[in-house]
């Protein structure tokens, strides 16, 4: 018998992936294509959606023409995607009206300002905070300040979608406007006791609700596509959810209390806390898990704007290395921080601050310091910002975390890794496989083709991880964690005086 594929889309904040992961959910193949970063002012971020729908064109063609398997080894095209970012464009023309307004762009900080008084009202329906993090406040920044934009969402012109739904538009050919129930609970706009569109909602952020996409859960059939003619037959679109919920699920959280934190550009860290809704307060927030034709799994989460993205700017902007090679290297050679903190609010501070208006600073600098111990405070900050949104987590669920699933972009570093498990005093379980998020929506659309017959079957699927465990005592763990406060509070001080 021939071996058979679930052909999947990682689209995500820096590149497009076209994976093949076969039936013991491992990633066979895969390839990937960047696309431009767009910032047109200071803490404002685009992509230009056609540039990655046309890069998720490349990537598939790529993974296709570079292996010898036949269509019908495919059994099914899955999506995985960054979360908040949204696109606005013409049903008729295809095409946008704007760039797509990127999850970590800040330029809707007065609309949010400005919505204040429903506050409470937002986070009671949707779970989250009104911040420019998510997609509202970015859909209703786009129909009021594009020109002829707001009349033309009015007449029934234009659509919304977070990039799932761009993609799935695009590859239909326009025959299906959905989302999954993962992404359409970071909109802002979905009342996620309810599981619908919230016209409450709809009302605050003035967007008319003949623009929203369909809603299924993850492992329903989307649609089908036959890639604009590069196959001879269609693909059923099965297994679409936010990149976030995929790695949770990829990981096998399946029970409750079960965690996870997916490094990427930034950072997500999540705990599946079942079918019963656990409110969101002190700065996390609450969502969807995920949504199968079985039923919901909430999740509660801690999120962070800036892990994988201070390395980059380090790298990038002050020059201090020019390879990950040389990079793991010289935080190898120093054996602590020399009392050097970074705090990498380049787009204010997240969980437990919320403090927008904050700015990225480089604290405790000495005579003796140098540049691998500003790499290596680089490196420690993703770490701290985990232990404060984790400690913010285990207080509102009421449990304790005591083994943490990683995966994504810094966990490369066994570095990182060992630091993570001295300051959390908790088991961290590495997972080898560097796609989970991927590998999530594979599983959820395996289960909806039936590669797989039921859950039973896929935790029984092979899942290799590696294992950090704290070396240090609890006096350390202490003073280290004392220091990355103080250098918080001096951030926060400046910020109260730019006020």
């Amino acid at each position: 018998m021939k071996e058979k594929f679930i052909l999947t889309i990682d689209q995500s904040t820096s590149a497009t992936k076209a994976l093949l992961i076969d039936d013991k959910a491992f990633v066979r193949y895969k390839a990937s294509k960047k696309h431009e970063q767009i910032y047109p002012a200071q803490g404002w971020v685009e992509h230009n959606s056609i540039e990655i729908y046309e890069n998720v064109k490349h990537v598939i063609e790529k993974v296709l023409s570079e292996n010898k398997i036949e269509e019908e080894q495919i059994i099914g095209l899955s999506i995985t995607n960054q979360r908040e970012t949204v696109v606005v464009w013409d049903k008729n023309t295809g095409l946008p009206v704007y760039n797509a307004i990127v999850w970590q762009c800040r330029r809707t900080s007065d609309i949010c300002s400005e919505l204040k008084e429903y506050e409470d009202m937002v986070t009671e329906k949707t779970g989250l905070r009104l911040d420019p993090y998510f997609s509202g406040t970015k859909i209703k920044w786009i129909l009021d300040n594009v020109e002829g934009a707001r009349l033309k969402a009015e007449e029934g012109q234009l659509l919304l979608g977070t990039i799932d739904t761009w993609l799935v538009w695009k590859l239909t050919n326009g025959k299906c406007h959905v989302t999954d129930f993962t992404n359409a609970s970071r909109t802002l706009l979905l009342n996620i006791k309810t599981l619908k569109w919230d016209d409450d909602l709809l009302k605050v952020f003035n967007i008319p609700n003949n623009m929203l996409p369909e809603i299924y859960p993850s492992d329903e059939i989307f649609g089908e596509t036959d890639l604009q003619g590069q196959l001879n037959k269609s693909l059923k679109i099965c297994g679409v959810i936010g990149d976030s919920q995929g790695a949770l699920f990829g990981q096998r959280c399946f029970e409750v209390g079960m965690a996870k934190s997916t490094f990427g550009t930034g950072n997500s860290i999540m705990v599946n806390v079942g079918e019963n809704y656990i409110p969101s307060k002190n700065g996390i927030v609450s969502t969807i898990a995920y949504v199968s034709k079985n039923g919901i799994n909430y999740g509660i989460e801690g999120i962070i704007n800036s892990s994988g993205d201070t390395i980059n700017w380090i790298r990038d902007e002050l020059g201090l290395f020019t390879d990950f090679e040389e990079f793991n290297k010289a935080v190898t050679e120093v054996k602590d921080n020399e009392g050097v903190y970074l705090v990498p609010a380049f787009l204010g501070l997240g969980i437990p601050y919320w403090e927008a208006e904050a700015k990225a600073s480089i604290v405790g600098l000495s005579r003796n310091a140098t540049k691998k111990h500003i790499m290596r405070a680089a490196l420690e900050s993703i770490a701290y910002q985990v232990k404060d949104a984790l400690d913010v987590i285990e207080n509102e669920a009421k449990i304790k975390v005591s083994n943490l699933n990683i995966d994504g972009g810094v966990t490369t570093n066994k570095i990182y890794n060992q630091f993570l498990a001295d300051l959390l005093n908790c088991k961290i379980e590495k997972n080898l496989n560097e796609e989970l998020s991927s590998v999530g929506a594979a599983l959820l659309g395996g289960l909806g083709l039936n590669m797989w017959t039921s859950m039973e079957e896929v935790k029984k699927l092979p899942n290799k991880t590696e294992t950090y465990e704290s070396k240090i005592q609890e006096e350390e763990r202490a003073k280290l964690y004392k220091g990355w406060q103080n250098a918080i509070k001096s951030v926060l001080y400046l910020t109260d005086l730019n006020k």
